[in-house]
């Protein structure tokens, strides 16, 4: 379990670099505004065919911010030293299996974490074995070598799958929050999903018996009545909370404890009409699933917790991204606020979310077709610096791109952005080929 790979393989450095602008102004605390938003650079880290590069995630370390780690599927680890500018591609090996969903996250001590679903016989939705486990992977050295990674309690034949994680500031405990599925698919009515829920405590070695966090149970279609999307995020005192999707509504639970007990009772913080799972002409499948975040930067809305989501309550053809809040600890909620500022009726969707935690300034990333009576589709950031009450929104892509429903786009983009330094990542589709980017964003302090 502790085997390492060392050499370097794949692409390479690949850069692409394009709209070079001024930086951000300059903000020296949370009362100030950022003036106007610019991207520096994007740059091109991927590329490939069907069935990925897509479902990226990124994480900005938080001991050096040259140093960014991100991954997508299904086994790629991609590793920046300086600021995101060049990219290095290596594969992800692990003896469990390596199959998709990855997750990056780095602690407060350098690490970074690489969680993923499982294989562990080589044999995907064959034996009863594949999706037994979430792996985590561990890296100590900014993401150029893993060791073989740990995992959460086995649980054949039950499917885990759709994980996330947080890591404490405090102490650098490391959270993961997953579906589990009694059979993936199943249509039996005796054949139940249901939100799980783990720690570790020793920064990956091992975790904890996992714990069913939802109070209801839905199905295993993964469709709008099955229970998915947690995503957990800790508060100022190590509270941890999650939220995540289910028959139309977005539930939210709550522990006081670092995870060791929770609510009786689920809260509910606010209706997703239509459902998580969303239609999008011209993606395969879409998804509004909740992203929970918690402002601890000591600042005016310290505390504040968010939920971002994607839903329909417009119409079936305006999608939109809403935020809601909590100023006391998830107990009640603020009314749903949109955060895309178009005034068109079009779909913003796909979003991810990440609060920078020296400002507490809140930046939304998602996919936008505002600008076309078609399918092309841009791609914007929206910032908050007052608490999540309005919302700048900004185009962040060079050029649009055109998705085809032929072509797997993935179920999530991803966001980081810490101490001023600004970090999306996303797919898109260039000439029937998949890509993932980033942004070079300097939002200052």
């Amino acid at each position: 379990m502790s085997s390492k790979f060392n050499s370097i393989i794949g692409i390479g450095l690949i850069t692409l670099s394009v709209a070079c602008q001024p930086k951000l102004s300059n903000v020296s605390d949370g009362s100030k505004n950022l003036s106007q938003l610019e991207v520096v650079k994007t740059v091109k880290i991927d590329e490939g065919r069907f069935l990925g590069p897509c479902e990226p995630s990124i994480c900005i370390s938080k001991t050096d911010p040259n140093i960014i780690v991100g991954g997508s599927i299904l086994d790629n680890v991609y590793t920046s030293d300086d600021g995101g500018h060049t990219w290095s591609k290596n594969k992800m090996e692990s003896e469990y299996g390596v199959y998709g969903d990855p997750v990056v996250r780095g602690d407060y001590s350098g690490n970074f974490y690489y969680a993923h679903l499982s294989n562990p016989d080589g044999r995907a939705y064959v034996d009863s074995s594949f999706l037994d486990r979430i792996v985590i992977q561990k890296s100590e050295d900014n993401g150029h070598t893993w060791n073989g990674g740990t995992f959460t309690l086995p649980r054949t034949p039950k499917d885990q799958d759709k994980q996330w994680l947080a890591i404490d500031p405090d102490d650098n405990t490391v959270y993961v929050t997953w579906t589990e599925f009694d059979l993936y698919g199943s249509k039996k009515p005796e054949h139940k999903s249901r939100i799980l829920f783990s720690k570790s405590i020793d920064q990956g070695m091992s975790w904890s018996y996992p714990y069913v966090l939802s109070e209801k149970e839905g199905n295993c279609i993964d469709d709008d009545q099955t229970t998915e999307g947690a995503v957990p995020s800790i508060g100022p005192d190590g509270q941890t909370y999650v939220a995540w999707s289910y028959d139309e509504k977005i539930y939210f639970d709550k522990s006081y404890d670092r995870g060791e007990t929770w609510l009786d009772k689920d809260i509910v913080i606010a209706d997703q009409p239509e459902g998580w799972t969303i239609n999008i002409p011209g993606i395969m499948r879409c998804n509004g699933m909740p992203i929970t975040g918690v402002d601890r930067s000591g600042g005016q809305h310290h505390g504040t917790i968010y939920v971002n989501w994607g839903d329909q309550r417009n119409g079936t053809n305006n999608t939109d991204i809403w935020i809601s809040q909590s100023k006391d600890e998830g107990d009640t909620w603020s009314a749903p606020i949109r955060v895309n500022d178009d005034e068109t009726e079009s779909h913003q969707f796909l979003s991810w979310m990440d609060i920078d935690q020296s400002t507490g300034f809140i930046y939304i990333v998602f996919y936008d077709r505002r600008a076309y009576d078609d399918n092309n589709t841009d791609v914007y950031l929206a910032y908050s610096i007052d608490g999540g009450q309005t919302f700048s929104n900004k185009k962040i892509n060079s050029e649009p791109f055109l998705p085809t429903t032929s072509v797997f786009f993935g179920d999530y983009n991803d966001i980081s952005a810490h101490n001023g330094h600004v970090r999306p990542i996303w797919t898109q589709l260039d000439n029937n080929r998949l890509s993932v980017w980033t942004a070079i964003i300097e939002a200052g302090k």
